[in-house]
């Protein structure tokens, strides 16, 4: 077999290496690897949602030009974070197929890669079960006050008024926990959130339930219904023209006095100067961001300062799992290229 030239994008995360050993593994010495590392997370990455970025790509590192100089003659572009336009691909006449690790290839322009007869696949649900995990913690840090009470002893206070019955919150037996999105992560807070013994609400209109979680009580309703009847909304779906700043006002007005809003998602989705003054109104009671509309979240940006809110750096999906689920299903995809197989995620 002739040998595949193959170029690695990878970075501080995604690391090359672990992609160069589960393509090694499956290709019996047919490829011929080159590999780089971006400099993320240490350094931040491009959104382009907030401003118009590099032809309405979402999400990317690296300058075009130099990726595109990298990427050279090769066959095949495993790729993480690397932005793949038009141009560039003018310029890569080899190139048959990218190889994305991300749920969704908003890095790459998918027009001009369907013009150039070049292959995309992606690695959806690489992150499902970090992000899932994530979501309880960020639920109980919330509800069981445990922010509340970390940052007052970090303070030299000693918050002994946390225990009072009207300070105190409920457990999540007694919730009703609203799931806005049913796909890879949401069907997995789900699946977490039912040994709990709380009542699940879910909301997808594209998705309908498992036959596992309708038996074991979940029940899937409208928006509208979710909002006015959860104790937790958690935010799952993905940002599509549809979902952009679609938790906005009137969403918050809806939820349940007292409630908590927990977005572990995309900031796109949500009207932060919203949740603002719904949490500065006591509207809500509290809320855990972890993704921003802006990356990094401005300094002086007025919900870093309120002390209901409990904050993270787009760090729920960060696991040694999901960089060897992603290099599995990428080295699988590569795989079926050199076989000649169908892909199991064409995008």
């Amino acid at each position: 077999m002739t040998q595949q030239r193959v170029a690695i994008v990878g970075d501080h995360f995604m690391r090359s290496d672990y992609f160069e050993r589960a393509l090694q593994e499956v290709a019996n010495g047919s490829l011929e690897i080159r590999s780089l590392d971006l400099p993320w997370p240490d350094e931040p990455m491009q959104h382009g949602y907030a401003t118009p970025e590099l032809h309405g790509l979402k999400e990317f590192m690296g300058d075009p030009e130099a990726i595109g100089d990298f990427v050279g003659d090769a066959d095949i572009f495993v790729n993480h974070l690397a932005p793949v336009s038009g141009p560039m691909l003018d310029r890569l006449p080899n190139l048959k197929l990218i190889a994305v690790s991300r749920g969704g290839p908003v890095n790459i322009d998918m027009a001009a890669a369907r013009a150039h007869g070049v292959a995309v696949v992606n690695t959806p649900g690489r992150n499902a079960s970090a992000v899932a995990e994530f979501t309880i913690g960020a639920i109980l840090a919330e509800t069981r006050l445990i922010r509340l009470g970390h940052e007052a002893l970090r303070n030299g206070a000693w918050r002994g008024d946390l225990y009072r019955a009207d300070v105190t919150g409920e457990e999540l037996c007694e919730m009703t926990v609203g799931i806005i999105g049913y796909g890879h992560i949401g069907t997995k807070v789900v699946r977490l959130l039912r040994p709990f013994g709380c009542r699940v609400l879910v909301c997808d209109p594209y998705v309908p339930l498992s036959n596992e979680d309708a038996a074991s009580g979940v029940v899937q309703t409208d928006l509208d219904t979710l909002l006015i009847e959860s104790d937790v909304v958690s935010l799952h779906a993905r940002v599509t023209e549809e979902t952009t700043g679609f938790i906005a006002a009137p969403q918050f007005a809806r939820m349940k006095p007292g409630a908590y809003f927990i977005n572990t998602a995309r900031g796109p989705m949500v009207d932060y100067d919203a949740l603002y003054e719904a949490l500065t109104a006591g509207t809500l009671r509290g809320a855990m961001l972890e993704t921003f509309a802006i990356e990094p979240a401005p300094a002086d940006w007025p919900l870093l300062k309120l002390d209901s809110v409990t904050l993270t750096p787009h760090i729920a999906g960060a696991s040694i799992k999901t960089i060897k689920t992603a290099a599995s299903m990428i080295a699988e995809e590569v795989r079926r290229h050199l076989a000649g197989e169908p892909y199991v995620n064409p995008v």
